[in-house]
């Protein structure tokens, strides 16, 4: 299977929003809500103190500008007011505190402006991939893209293509609805591409606004999680099927797993207000389902050699620390600790979905991951699927 993963770009939302300012936004916003005596504990319980969004805070949580509220006029609600007896006076007065009540933002006003800015980080994400590659937009032979909260048709593939741009002969491959797996989906994909064919130049670019899941008008607790927890990022990288001098982590082997009957734990909603995150309790149990057959899918793998053979660093995006603290209780004996330590250190500043793998391998990269290391990738996603990686650093 070998595939050369060059070092990936990551681009950080350059908004800083504090876990602070979300907590002030929401209570004042909520302050009945079930939750909200405990507000506090649970933002403090994330370990984020702060994340980078592609827009600000202030964007989220701005009242749309209400032109959709009353699509036939206020014609019908006056007569209706008129025909229960109310005064003219009064029926102006109810029209007015009517209009003055703060509309949702609709789906495009919430929507668009995201879109655009995934569009230019991944396309920032992209060219540095390229530039750390050494390699040109005219090299690249397949571009494989994932967005999973800002869908659009024609994608982040095509929009690339024309940004970059690419040759007219690309392979081009967008996977809307890999999101939190769609960093080791993609790699997965692009070493079957270039197994098939060495000399093809693979692009992937992730690039994700998960803030667009931020819902003012929403007061579950799973909601309030969802705010507190995700971050926007675009990364990018380029995989090949020869070593080039750049790479720095050959890919051996790949692992798929999916758990029938878990599709509803974890799913996007469309609203009227826009993309709502929908979280099940049971989730948090079923990933650490796939977790359990990645270890029995590592131990068949090197079952003639189980004493001697273990990572030398795991990057794992599981969906949240608790996942990641299963994964350390349930490592096979002997394996060293601080196997997680990138891992969690990403998770500091935010979920990032998707993109989440390619910033813990940066982060790794960054640190100075010692050649010849053993390298274990993974990631689980709603579906629930998960996918892993085997390999080696160069």
């Amino acid at each position: 299977m070998a595939a050369y993963l060059c070092p990936p770009a990551v681009i950080h939302g350059e908004h800083t929003v504090k876990t602070s300012q979300i907590v002030e936004e929401v209570r004042d916003r909520h302050p009945h809500a079930a939750w909200a005596p405990r507000i506090d504990v649970i933002a403090a319980s994330t370990g984020i103190e702060a994340r980078g969004w592609m827009l600000p805070l202030e964007s989220a949580v701005a009242p749309g500008d209400g032109r959709g509220r009353w699509p036939a006029g206020t014609g019908p609600a006056r007569e209706a007011l008129a025909r229960d007896g109310f005064a003219e006076r009064d029926v102006d007065r109810v029209i007015a505190a009517l209009e003055s009540i703060p509309a949702p933002q609709t789906v495009q006003e919430r929507t668009a402006p995201a879109w655009a800015a995934v569009q230019s980080y991944g396309e920032r994400a992209a060219r540095g991939a390229l530039q750390i590659a050494g390699l040109d937009p005219a090299d690249v032979d397949c571009l494989i893209t994932s967005n999973s909260t800002t869908p659009a048709l024609p994608g982040l593939d095509v929009a690339l293509a024309d940004k970059l741009p690419l040759r007219s002969d690309v392979m081009l491959l967008p996977a809307t609805q890999w999101a939190c797996i769609a960093g080791t989906r993609s790699l997965a994909l692009a070493a079957d591409l270039v197994a098939a064919d060495p000399d093809r130049v693979v692009l992937v670019v992730i690039s994700e606004a998960l803030s667009t899941t931020y819902q003012p008008g929403d007061d579950t607790l799973e909601s309030l999680i969802v705010r507190l927890l995700f971050a926007d990022t675009a990364v990018a990288a380029v995989v090949t099927g020869r070593p080039r001098p750049e790479s720095v982590l050959r890919l051996d082997a790949a692992w798929n797993h999916t758990l029938p009957g878990t599709q509803d734990l974890h799913r996007l909603e469309t609203r009227a207000d826009g993309t709502h995150f929908v979280m099940d309790r049971r989730g948090p149990r079923a990933v650490q389902e796939t977790v359990t057959a990645m270890w029995e899918w590592l131990r068949l793998r090197y079952q003639d050699d189980p004493d001697s053979w273990h990572p030398d660093v795991l990057l794992a995006h599981p969906g949240g620390t608790r996942v990641l603290e299963y994964m350390e209780q349930t490592m096979p004996d002997g394996w060293p600790s601080g196997l997680l330590d990138h891992s969690r250190e990403s998770y500091t500043s935010g979920n990032r979905g998707g993109a989440a793998v390619f910033d813990i391998m940066r982060r790794a990269h960054d640190a100075g991951q010692a050649p010849g290391s053993r390298a274990v990738l993974y990631a689980a996603a709603p579906g629930l699927t998960a996918t892993a990686l085997e390999g080696e650093w160069l």
